[in-house]
């Protein structure tokens, strides 16, 4: 809920269990689509061809539908190459690009809040040539060796293609997007080979990553997104973090007001880092502290002050410490309560739209907590709001019983297996009779908590370790 003593209003958190039209029919036939992929186009048998006219016919009447038929078509006959890849990606992209438009004004309806009226177009700068275009073309055919593979067929021999054209891509800033994508993704299918062992695959992951990092082989589609800068307020609401095998990202969670009066902003503030695997839990900020001052400010509860900050259409910070410098005191939850309501979302870059990529910041409270064998509910208004405490990370004081007791909540509006659900990013609760709050990224600019800094004593041993193998590797 939002006060409306405070500028806002009720959420409307019956919109957010009603069914939304549309996106079932979409996910249905991006679900064809993926059970295909898995099984490999090198020879579709029957089962999968039909899959394959599935997307096609689910994107007839776009500008998409004759390049898909084909295709399909050629797909069907085992002589798919990688422009008929591409354009399978490119459908499935804008099936799952209406489902998030769809899920989008549905969360826009329930929370009452603007979106920025800016569009934003592809702007990035294209991939160096000729070397960039090389590069790019190299992981498209790895990518086209893997759809035609299948996840049930792959093995080492065809994840490890990756290897080489990752190691030729990092180093330049351009294309080092789909280049950790490729890492990432290399990595994952590594750890699950041979695909015929597998009990279960997670079809539609493994299809995002292939159809997305697909889609970043174009030319200028990897490409730096054009920024302008702002100055003013930062005020943050909290950290969401992101963990996997090789690398983590934490990304900040903001409202900014503008120094010249204007309308207050969402934006985001991200800062990532590649990670071994022996570093873990609070360990994790150790990685991530040296490129953001903003993971200070958010662990001591201030706000910052920007001047000149790049700041993209999407509302991204492109984070420089040159552009900031630590400001007044300011309670999260104070934010939520008052410049929340009143923040502008920004606009979503195309392809961004994707129902997995929707985390709206939202403040609940009223809310009545229960507990059950099918997880923890917030109920508002008499409507049940799942919460999905599986997201909060281990890297800070927020556990699931602390959520569970709370009052308030500043969270993620989040859309998973058909349902809406809020990720806690901090609550006010209860300890010993005592009001408290506990936010999840508390430990981001350091910790005198007890397990807080055992764990960041356990990293620090494990990171010099590996420096120390690593110097000797090098003298070798």
């Amino acid at each position: 809920m939002v006060p409306a003593d405070q500028g806002g209003g009720v959420m409307r958190a019956d919109l957010l269990t009603e069914p939304v039209d549309g996106p079932a029919e979409a996910l249905a036939a991006v679900d064809a689509f993926d059970a295909a992929l898995a099984a490999g186009l090198l020879r579709p048998r029957p089962a999968q061809a039909a899959g394959l006219m599935a997307l096609a016919d689910a994107v007839a009447g776009t500008p998409l539908a004759t390049r898909v038929a084909e295709a399909a078509e050629k797909a069907a006959a085992g002589a798919a190459g990688e422009e008929h890849f591409l354009a399978f990606a490119a459908a499935r992209t804008a099936l799952l690009g209406s489902v998030h438009d769809a899920l989008n004004v549905r969360v826009e309806e329930a929370t009452g809040r603007a979106r920025g009226e800016e569009s934003v177009e592809d702007t990035g700068t294209a991939a160096g040539e000729p070397y960039g275009a090389n590069l790019l073309a190299a992981a498209r055919s790895w990518l086209a060796d893997l759809a035609r593979a299948g996840w049930r067929s792959m093995d080492h021999d065809v994840v490890s293609g990756a290897a080489q054209v990752v190691s030729a891509m990092l180093p330049d800033p351009v294309l080092r997007r789909p280049a950790t994508l490729l890492d990432g993704f290399a990595a994952e299918l590594a750890a699950s080979c041979p695909g015929a062992g597998l009990d279960r695959v997670p079809e539609r992951r493994w299809a995002d990553l292939w159809s997305r990092a697909m889609l970043l082989t174009v030319p200028g589609a990897a490409g730096i997104p054009e920024t302008g800068p702002v100055s003013g307020r930062l005020l943050p609401l909290g950290v969401d973090l992101h963990e996997h095998a090789t690398a983590v990202q934490a990304q900040v969670h903001a409202v900014f007001e503008p120094a010249d009066g204007g309308t207050p902003r969402l934006v985001r503030a991200s800062v990532s880092a590649p990670k071994p695997d022996s570093v873990v839990g609070a360990g994790l900020w150790q990685l991530l502290r040296p490129h953001m001052s903003l993971l200070g400010a958010v662990g001591e509860g201030r706000a910052m002050e920007l001047t000149g900050m790049p700041l993209t259409a999407e509302g991204d910070l492109v984070w420089s410490d040159e552009h900031a410098r630590l400001g007044e005191p300011a309670d999260a939850f104070a934010t939520a309560r008052v410049a929340l309501p009143a923040a502008a979302a920004a606009p979503v870059a195309p392809l961004d739209r994707h129902p997995a990529r929707i985390a709206v910041p939202v403040f609940l409270e009223g809310y009545a907590a229960r507990q059950d064998e099918d997880g923890l509910t917030f109920t508002l208004a008499g409507h049940a709001l799942a919460v999905d405490t599986d997201r909060i990370p281990v890297a800070g004081p927020l556990t699931p019983e602390a959520v569970a007791k709370s009052g308030a909540c500043i969270g993620l509006l989040r859309w998973d297996a058909g349902a809406f659900a809020v990720q806690p990013l901090a609550v006010e609760t209860t300890v010993r009779k005592k009001p408290v709050t506990v936010h999840a990224g508390a430990w981001a600019g350091g910790t005198t908590d007890k397990a807080g800094a055992k764990a960041e004593k356990a990293a620090t041993d494990a990171v010099a370790v590996l420096r120390e193998r690593a110097g000797r590797l090098l003298r070798k």
